[in-house]
């Protein structure tokens, strides 16, 4: 059984850093790995893609956040990150990771999400 576990959360000023990690427990089920990717979901509204990046390292971004922050994924440890810079106040959220997975013995993909990492950013 895989599991996404979230770190790096808190609380920090605007224009401050955090840099967000999820890592991947019992990876040596995984097979394969399509796309990861970071979600956010604030108060009162739906959740939305941060960033997602590809096995083949390609990377997307929402608009909001591009130039701010950067994903990345360390292959040899299956973590992925995301580093937050330049934090505004409307980028306060939960933070979810989020795996496209292909496991020994399950036919097909699966899509894995953590349990979610608090990010408050105070004016």
């Amino acid at each position: 059984q895989v599991q996404l576990v979230e770190s790096g959360g808190g609380l920090v000023q605007a224009g401050g850093s955090l840099r967000l990690s999820c890592a991947a427990s019992g990876s040596g089920s995984i097979l394969s790995i399509r796309t990861m990717g970071w979600y956010r979901q604030a108060p009162g509204k739906q959740r939305e893609l941060v960033a997602s990046i590809t096995s083949g390292g390609s990377t997307n971004y929402a608009d909001s956040v591009k130039g701010r922050f950067t994903i990345s994924v360390d292959n040899a440890k299956n973590t992925l990150y995301l580093q937050m810079n330049s934090l505004k106040p409307e980028d306060t959220g939960v933070y979810y990771c989020n795996a496209d997975l292909k496991l020994r013995g399950v036919v097909g993909w699966r899509t894995y999400w953590g349990q979610g990492t608090q990010v408050a950013v105070s004016s």
